[in-house]
This record gives structure tokens, sequence and C-alpha cells, in this order.
């Protein structure tokens, strides 16, 4: 690690810096008495935040490497509760003069045994139509290899490469562990929707130093990319068995791809309508508020502090010490 670069989680609000960040991404806006700012995401392994340059002109703007390394010269500042970064002067970076360690995200969990494990829980499915369908996606080795790198999102949970396998064993694992309390859901269902519900996001995200959307991925989204890929594969079941693959089984599994956030304003073109919809957007959830809150309780700069900066997507504060009864 580069022992000079302060890292993102560490940062207070009226600290000078004179070093490197990765830019996720950047717009050149207009400010209301005419002149240019740019608006940029920087980021480090440890997390994000924003970044503005004030009087920036067009060739400071192309000059910013969006997906690459920028040395910054600035300071940090609260902006409504949350923290920024005002930058001073900037300049482009190649990659051969940084610490890439200091900027690739990656699940503290090792992929294979990640991987590992997974498969192992879907050996449990006994639905012949599931296990040849899981099957077309696991012989995939260009899916495989993604699926392990993928990041789970941008920033809200899991942003790192492995994040999505993480997220989705940790789902998993909650629905071995759950299934027992509620006998009448179909196991085989759940556990095929678990593997399936983000797999989209291998097309929707990017990975590496600086994880973005893609074009699709902003133009279609993981959730309807996610239906349609297990539409294709699906078919190829049916070429493989000459058999035609059984239409209810689709459905079901494409509704619980489609209605796995649980809500329309959160990008779900259906709401759940089946018990096994409604206990994978549930764990779902789940999973993504407690990787929020044990994110926001670790991160938070000032130990002593009682409670986490404020959170927008939980909409609160985080208090840091539950875990520490009298």
């Amino acid at each position: 690690m580069n022992e000079t670069h302060i890292f993102i989680n560490e940062l207070t609000a009226g600290q000078t810096l004179d070093q490197i960040f990765v830019v996720r991404d950047k717009d050149l806006r207009t400010t209301k008495t005419g002149g240019n700012y740019i608006l940029c995401t920087l980021a480090d392994k440890s997390g994000s935040l924003p970044g503005r340059m004030w009087q920036a002109t067009e060739s400071i703007y192309a000059s910013i490497p969006q997906g690459g390394y920028l040395h910054v010269k600035g300071r940090t500042e609260d902006y409504k509760g949350s923290l920024q970064f005002i930058i001073e002067a900037c300049r482009p970076m190649s990659e051969e003069k940084v610490d890439v360690g200091d900027f690739l995200a990656v699940s503290e969990n090792d992929p294979e045994e990640m991987w590992s494990e997974l498969l192992e829980i879907l050996r449990g499915i006994k639905n012949k139509s599931l296990r040849l369908l899981i099957k077309k996606f696991v012989e995939d080795r260009e899916f495989v290899d993604a699926f392990k790198k993928a990041p789970a999102a941008m920033t809200m949970h899991n942003p790192y490469m492995g994040g999505l396998l993480e997220h989705t064993l940790n789902i998993a694992r909650s629905a071995v562990a759950l299934l027992g309390l509620y006998p009448k859901l179909n196991a085989d269902l759940v556990l095929a929707g678990v593997f399936f519900h983000d797999m989209g996001k291998l097309a929707e995200l990017t990975s590496g130093i600086a994880i973005n959307y893609t074009d699709r991925g902003n133009l279609v989204g993981h959730i309807t990319m996610g239906a349609i890929w297990l539409d294709r594969k699906a078919a190829l079941v049916s070429e493989e068995t000459g058999e035609p693959f059984p239409q209810k089984t689709l459905d079901l599994l494409q509704h619980m791809i489609l209605s796995h956030h649980g809500a329309h304003e959160y990008g779900s073109p259906k709401l759940p309508m089946i018990p096994e919809a409604y206990f994978l957007h549930y764990l779902d959830n789940l999973d993504a508020k407690m990787y929020m809150t044990f994110h926001d309780i670790e991160t938070t700069p000032d130990d002593e502090e009682s409670f986490s900066p404020y959170n927008r997507s939980l909409e609160t504060r985080i208090y840091r010490k539950s875990g520490m009864l009298d």
C-alpha cells in the first residue's frame, strides 16, 4: 500500500490533499452566472466521494480520464452533511505511476471458495428443468468468470470485484437457513431465483478500478437483462433435450427476477405475486441493508463518534454502538 495515500474512508472535512484518485465519472456543468464547473466522482478501494472544480475550462474537463487516474490538489469540506472534495488543480496519471492496490477494491473472501459453496447449495435443487437450466449457466465459462469478478452495485452494497458472488452466496445461505421455517415454499424455485436474480449485473456494471454503468446497463438494466438471459438459456435447454422448456417454470423464474426489488420506484417492472418472490425480495433487501449498516459503522472516521454520517440510501444515521451492551 502507498503509505502517503489517505483513503476516502479516513477523510474528514477540512483536510488538504495532494494525491491520486480514480475518476469514476465526470460532468461539465454551468453555474447560475454562466461559468463552467466540473462535477466528478473520485474513488479508491475504500469508497468514493464527489469532487467539484470551480472555474473549470473545457480543456481541463477533456484532460480528466474517466475510469482512469487523476492527481488532484485541493481540500475536503462538508456539504449538506456529506463530504466532498474541492479540486484546485489536477492532472492525469498513468497506471505505471500508481499503486493499483490502493484502488482495486475486491471482496475479502476467496472467489473460488465462494463459487464452490454456491454450487454446493444449488446441487440441492431437485427439479430436473431447473437443474438443466442452471447447468447451462455454470458450464458457460465466460459467464462464470464474469460472475466471480462482478460487483453487486456501484456504491450501495458490495461495490467491489467479487461483490455480486458474495451477495448472492449470502442470500443463498440465508435461504437455506430459513426455508425450513416455511415448508410451503418451493425450495427449488427459491434457490434458483437466488442464483439468477442479479445476474444481469454482469452486463450492467463494469468491474475493475472504476465501477460504472455500461451503455446496456443504462438503457436496459440488470433486471430486464436477467429475464432475457434466462429466456435464451431456456431455449438452449429445449434444443438439447428436444422438448419445450416448461413455460410455467420459466414464467415463475422470470417473475422472481422482475419483482425482486419489491417496488416500482426501485426499478421492479412487476411487484411480487408469489410467496417465493416475496421471500427473495426480503432476503435480498436484508443482505443489502446489513452491508450498508455495518459498512457505515466500520468506516466512520472518528472511532469516538456514536453515529455515522447521514446515509441517503438508508435515510438515517447509524448508531455505531449497539453491539456494546452495558
